[in-house]
């Protein structure tokens, strides 16, 4: 490499002329257990799908109470859960199209209610520092309360529970509980779906599911108040956040949001969540400048640090925007470059299977300690029990076992 050229991580994972590189040696040492340990083959977890569908009850309607609301004039109620703060008369449901107004009282109508149930690996969470390699019991339900241009579960997410074909299917949290336990996954993961509009379900799931050695996981696009969030943040056990990008037009013309909300929950999450990791999902024409994105990694670096897993997620066409191509990869390339020139230290590109970004590399040694592919995962060199680098001890943050 020529002087002066900085080296970034996955590049040159390959020699062009045939022979071996410093990096490709240590990480060929570290497999082969002559680093400080060694760590088994931890891949072959394709998705695996759909391991509780037929195993849920009959399709019907929640009559779960809600958190989070205060009675308005009238007989109608204020939902407090999230920025839209929807006044709600007897027989509305607000802007998520979940929660509902019945006779005075706010009502969730997807407590326990699925809209999709699967067996995913862990890494299409994206959790990337979170028991690498292990699968888990995905789920989501209808609604959201956010209205994306690129939504890419618009089927289930922007409709009614009473407009979904076939109808939501019963899974409540202890049986939810059950079946994790059953088919021995280690995580319960609310996705697909936001599951801030299902918070009580969320959180009646995580109580029973960690008296049973099973933990939960949430991933969101983080348009919640203050207080619930905190709740929410001390009762899973990790949450990854959707930073959809640093442009308050962004938030209200393409998610009929706003940004302010997302940054305080990210903040709280990074102070009151056992593990967080944040996506930055790249819309060609929208959020992908170099100049937006850089003001994304200088929040990032400024407010929750350096350590933060970020994963650059590629775009394709969906629901409103499919007039758009897929986001180039060589842009989700420089748009990595540019978050660890601004000194993020763990950078991924997700929706980009086989592309080095998609490994983890140890910010101090450089060298690749968890090698992935898609949903084939390998530890190289980090032992699992200490969560160290094994060719330079370096502590790699996450949970590990």
């Amino acid at each position: 490499m020529a002087p002066g050229i900085r080296m970034y991580p996955g590049e040159g994972d390959s020699s062009v002329d045939g022979k071996m590189t410093r990096r490709e040696f240590l990480e060929k040492c570290a497999a082969c257990g002559l680093a400080l340990g060694v760590v088994p083959f931890m891949g072959g977890l394709d998705t695996i799908e759909s391991i509780c569908m037929g195993l849920v009850g009959a399709g019907g309607m929640s009559d779960r109470v809600a958190s989070y609301y205060t009675p308005a004039s009238g007989n109608a109620v204020k939902c407090t859960l999230c920025p839209n703060y929807c006044v709600l008369q007897p027989g509305a449901s607000g802007g998520c199209r979940v929660r509902q107004n019945s006779g005075g009282r706010l009502y969730s109508r997807v407590y326990g209610y699925t809209a999709r149930v699967r067996g995913d690996a862990m890494e299409k969470g994206p959790f990337f520092h979170y028991l690498p390699g292990t699968s888990s019991v995905a789920l989501g339900t209808v609604g959201c309360n956010l209205h994306c241009l690129y939504c890419q579960n618009w089927e289930f997410t922007q409709i009614a529970p009473q407009d979904l074909n076939p109808s939501p299917q019963y899974l409540p949290p202890t049986s939810l509980v059950a079946q994790a336990k059953k088919y021995g996954r280690p995580t319960i993961i609310f996705t697909y779906s936001e599951p801030i509009i299902a918070i009580e379900y969320v959180m009646e799931t995580a109580r029973l599911a960690k008296q049973s050695g099973i933990r939960t996981l949430v991933k969101s696009a983080g348009y919640i108040n203050p207080e619930p969030m905190k709740a929410l943040c001390q009762a899973v056990d990790a949450i990854n956040i959707d930073f959809k990008a640093y442009s308050s037009s962004f938030y209200q013309n393409v998610c009929g949001g706003t940004l302010n909300p997302v940054l305080d929950a990210i903040t709280t999450a990074h102070k009151y969540a056992p593990w967080l990791e944040l996506t930055y999902m790249t819309v060609p024409g929208y959020n992908d400048s170099a100049n937006q994105f850089t003001q994304v990694c200088q929040w990032i670096k400024q407010n929750i640090g350096t350590r933060v897993p970020l994963h650059i997620s590629r775009f394709f066409p969906s629901y409103r925007l499919r007039n758009l191509a897929a986001t180039p990869i060589d842009k989700l390339r420089e748009l990595r470059k540019i978050a660890y020139d601004q000194g993020l230290q763990y950078v991924y590109l997700g929706n980009l299977q086989g592309d080095p970004g998609e490994s983890t590399y140890c910010p101090k040694c450089g060298v690749k300690v968890i090698k992935r592919i898609g949903y084939n995962v390998q530890l190289l060199a980090l032992n699992p029990s200490t969560g160290k680098c094994t060719v330079c001890g370096l502590k790699i943050p996450g949970v590990w076992s």
